[in-house]
């Protein structure tokens, strides 16, 4: 039984002793900060550009939708919610939202509502 002892009190005599050829692994704690920034200079501008052509009241680009939403509009007799939506393929929302949007305040365009007998609203624009 002495002979147990001895060996286990050599044992943790030998761990205890720090190893003399082992260098730390950790280095010197730093405080949490993010890589220091070079001053901000300021940037070269590019020159601003000519300002572009004011369209008129009423003018859209050629083949645009506003353009064929705008030929539609100018028709005598106007225009239906179901024509223009087919014309450029959008809801019905898109297409009122458009005409008061753009044509109404964009455009600056006086947009007519009236509503025939038959319940159809249609809409048109003085040419």
């Amino acid at each position: 039984m002495n002979t147990a002892i001895e060996e286990t009190g050599t044992a943790q005599a030998a761990s205890e002793k720090p190893k003399a050829g082992k260098k730390a692994s950790a280095g010197q704690k730093r405080a949490h900060v993010g890589p220091t920034k070079g001053k901000a200079t300021k940037k070269a501008k590019a020159p601003k550009k000519a300002p572009k052509a004011a369209k008129k009241a009423g003018e859209a680009r050629d083949g645009s939708k506003a353009a064929k939403v705008l030929d539609l509009l100018k028709r005598p007799d106007g225009t239906s919610l179901a024509e223009l939506m087919k014309a450029t393929g959008w809801q019905a929302h898109s297409v009122r939202g458009f005409l008061s949007g753009t044509i109404g305040k964009k455009m600056g365009l006086a947009i007519t509502s009236t509503k025939a007998e038959d319940g159809e609203r249609t809409y048109s624009v003085k040419a």
